[in-house]
């Protein structure tokens, strides 16, 4: 079974998106590690959270065209 290009496309920007996701998830570890996550880094991961379901609305807007 052969894909066709535009579900390629479609393959290639979700699995970008999801690992720049994954990249942000593993910053926000690095970066508020103090023994645990604490408040800030809480506020962070929810905000990356946000973020990442916001930019995935706005791919699925764009491949939609």
């Amino acid at each position: 079974m052969a894909i066709e290009a535009e579900m390629r496309r479609k393959i290639v920007v979700s699995i970008v998106a999801v690992a720049a996701f994954i990249g942000v998830i593993i910053g926000i570890g690095v970066t508020f590690d103090d023994g645990g996550l604490g408040s800030t880094g809480g506020l962070a991961l929810v905000g990356s959270i946000v973020l990442f379901v916001l930019l995935m609305a706005g791919v699925g807007v764009f491949l939609s065209r």
